[in-house]
C-alpha cells in the first residue's frame, strides 16, 4: 500500500496563533501517523508561484490522510489556522515502484 503526502502552500499573518495551531494539530497528527517530510524551510521557487510556507507530511495511507484531515481533531485545530492563514493543501498517493 503507497503512503500518501499532505502537500501545502500557506501565508501566514500571526505567526503567535500559528504556534497554537501547531500545538493543536500534534495529536491528530500523531493518531494517524503522520510524519513530518518538510516543515516550513528554506525554499526557492523555480517555476510558477508559491506561497511563503511550504509543507509536507507523510502518512501511512491514503486512507489515513484523509481521515486526519476530516477528523474533528484536526478540524479544531484547521479553526485556530483559519483566520491567519491563505493555504492550499493537496492529499495525494504516493508513488510505489
Amino acid at each position: 500500500m503507497p503512503k500518501a503526502y499532505w502537500i501545502a502552500h500557506a501565508e501566514v499573518s500571526d505567526p503567535k496563533v500559528y504556534e497554537q495551531y501547531k500545538a493543536a494539530n500534534a495529536a491528530p497528527f500523531k493518531e494517524f501517523g503522520a510524519r513530518f517530510v518538510v516543515r516550513g524551510g528554506a525554499q526557492e521557487v523555480r517555476e510558477g508561484a508559491a506561497k511563503s510556507r511550504t509543507v509536507v507530511i507523510e502518512f501511512p495511507s491514503l486512507e489515513a490522510a484523509q481521515a486526519c484531515y476530516d477528523s474533528p481533531g484536526y478540524q479544531a485545530a484547521l479553526a485556530i489556522r483559519n483566520p491567519i492563514s491563505e493555504a492550499d493543501l493537496v492529499i495525494v498517493e504516493g508513488y510505489e515502484a
